[in-house]
């Protein structure tokens, strides 16, 4: 199918929603019982005909959240149709029992639309949205749930006040729905704008049963039916196939969320001081409520601060670490003295450099992935040598340092074994490659001194490249200024040693 015929399909499609949105409109107000309810058969039967379609056209992976909406529409529509033909009485409570089997379907297509998404920080994001609930809740028992108790006890009224209940349940899921869409899935916006629909309807009969407002059954229904058309609608829209594969979401819209919280929290307190004139066991439950909404903004604050706190800690590691091997980086080498001054004053201090032989020829013949594989494992093999204490941190490249709290004899007995742990060839991707190791080694007395570790830097790498330029393996800045053996004499005297 073209674009052009896709595009003249939706068409279509869209001008029989605005003209069966028309007909729900305009047959209120003529008042026709029949003419409504022969209306209300019409939209049924064409929600139930779209969903149908998009299923088989659409493919979606989840098909039970479909199937659910779509036994709601006949259930709600059942119920409906109950009330307005006059058949309580006879059909009593089949009417209610259909109503609350519609919002059950309802509620567990809407959680299930959800669940298959992973989402940063989740749980803050149910809290949040339970929030929101519970205060939809309080102003439901003030405004709602205790006038309708006040008209009596019995089967119809514990209906009646369950129906706000389960209206601040969806509008908990719908909340958090809001919060969790990212992007412009239009199937999905179109669900919940059919929530929103039902969540108005159920108001206007909640507010009807509390006797609040007084309005013909056949206006009531208009709400309910617009949910069914537009819950037929985002079955017809492409996107309904890919609601659970919808982007990550994270916390950068938390600020927002915050706001929603705080109206509601405002509004909540404000309820107890419409309801002044309210029983006692209306401010029982209102105080439990009040509670409960402390309670999560306590909670919620409390993981703000943790979440927080993670999130500092996580910039301080990045800024400290190298990604690649976990390593310190240059940086938190240069300020380890200032960060141990304590524990290393009075302490000699040893600084060796280490750099890796044949790791160009390594990168150059397998690709700079291998040569990253190489880093990290020579990174693994040398933090497994090296004390806590010590300061281990990879400088650059194939080049590595270890700064830390030891005697020259104790840095010979580490740089011995750091030697031995690069005998063992590498186990890499590519095969087992043989690379060893060069060491330079320079160290400071406890007596006082002026140097800063970029003099340990420079004369542990002047070290390092005379150890490499000799094959030594290992070699002390201090040995330098001695006089080398007639066996490692060479023709042009090495330009390290004049460092």
């Amino acid at each position: 199918m073209t674009i052009s015929e896709t595009r003249h399909g939706s068409l279509r499609w869209y001008a029989v929603l605005l003209g069966a949105a028309g007909a729900v409109l305009l047959a209120p107000l003529f008042g026709a019982r029949a003419l409504s309810f022969s209306l209300l058969v019409v939209i049924v039967a064409g929600s139930l005909a779209m969903i149908g379609y998009g299923l088989r056209r659409h493919r979606p992976a989840h098909r039970l959240p479909w199937y659910l909406l779509a036994a709601s529409v006949p259930l709600f529509a059942l119920g409906t149709a109950i009330r307005e033909l006059g058949l309580h009485p006879a059909w009593h409570p089949v009417d209610d029992l259909c109503t609350l089997a519609a919002y059950l379907c309802l509620g567990i297509a809407a959680v299930g639309w959800l669940q298959p998404r992973r989402f940063g920080n989740a749980r803050d994001l149910w809290l949040d949205s339970t929030l929101i609930g519970l205060s939809a809740l309080l102003a439901s028992w003030t405004f709602l749930i205790s006038p309708i108790l006040r008209h009596g006890v019995g089967l119809d009224t514990t209906f009646a006040a369950s129906y706000p209940v389960i209206h601040a349940v969806l509008l908990t899921v719908l909340a958090h729905s809001l919060a969790t869409v990212v992007g412009s899935a239009t199937s999905l916006r179109l669900l919940q704008a059919a929530m929103v629909a039902v969540l108005v309807g159920g108001l206007v009969e909640s507010l009807t049963a509390a006797g609040t407002l007084v309005i013909d059954a056949e206006l009531a229904a208009v709400p309910q039916q617009w949910a069914y058309l537009l819950a037929g609608l985002a079955a017809l829209q492409p996107s309904m196939g890919t609601l659970y594969h919808l982007g990550e979401v994270h916390p950068h819209r938390s600020r927002r969320r915050a706001g929603a919280i705080a109206v509601a929290l405002v509004a909540a307190s404000l309820v107890s001081v419409v309801g002044a004139d309210l029983g006692p066991g209306d401010r029982v439950v209102i105080c439990l409520l009040l509670t409960l909404l402390l309670v999560g903004v306590l909670v919620r604050s409390e993981r703000a601060i943790a979440r927080s706190l993670r999130s500092e800690r996580r910039a301080q590691y990045q800024a400290d670490h190298d990604l690649l091997t976990g390593l310190f980086n240059r940086g938190a080498l240069l300020r380890a003295p200032h960060r141990h001054r304590t524990e290393w004053a009075g302490k000699p201090l040893c600084l060796l450099f280490i750099d890796l032989d044949g790791f160009k020829r390594v990168n150059d013949s397998y690709g700079h992935a291998v040569g990253d594989e190489l880093i990290a494992h020579a990174a693994s093999r040398i933090r497994r040598t090296t004390r806590r204490a010590d300061v281990t941190a990879r400088y650059g490249g194939d080049e590595f340092v270890v700064l830390a709290p030891r005697t020259r004899a104790e840095a010979a007995v580490l740089a011995q074994q750091l030697l031995g742990a690069f005998v063992r060839p590498f186990d890499l991707s590519c095969g087992e490659i043989p690379v060893t190791a060069s060491i330079g080694v320079a160290c400071l007395s406890t007596r006082p001194t002026d140097t800063t570790v970029y003099d340990l830097l420079r004369r542990a790498d002047a070290a390092m490249y005379h150890a490499k330029e000799y094959s030594l393996g290992l070699a002390f800045h201090d040995d330098l200024r001695k006089p080398l053996r007639p066996s490692l004499l060479h023709t042009t005297e090495p330009t390290s040693t004049a460092v």
